[in-house]
């Protein structure tokens, strides 16, 4: 089942966004050509000065944790936490079937 991966980065700086905008086209490119890469969006807040959205969809999650894994990644990701100062985080998503929300174990 395909998935998404949501990457959620903030910044204000001018000088900041200048030296992060090829390190975050370069991950963008190099994702696009990867197996089980979908499709995937860039979105800036409105209401949020300085937030940017990356909305990736992927054929599964062991297709994302390839590309999350591999060393191509890891150097321009280090370049981009370098540059904000802090440790990129992502959330995986998958779709609910129909609006069937899953059962919990109860413990």
């Amino acid at each position: 089942m395909a998935v998404q991966v949501i990457i959620r980065r903030t910044f204000n700086d001018e000088e900041k966004a200048r030296k992060l905008a090829p390190c975050i086209v370069q991950l963008r490119s190099r994702a696009s050509v990867q197996p089980g890469y979908i499709s995937g969006e860039t979105l800036r807040c409105l209401d949020c000065a300085g937030e940017y959205l990356v909305i990736s969809t992927w054929n599964s999650i062991e297709d994302w944790n390839h590309w999350l894994n591999s060393e191509e990644r890891k150097k321009i990701q280090s370049q981009v936490d370098a540059l904000l100062g802090e440790t990129t985080e992502y959330r995986i998503y998958e779709s609910l079937v129909g609006g069937i929300i899953p059962k919990f174990d109860a413990k």
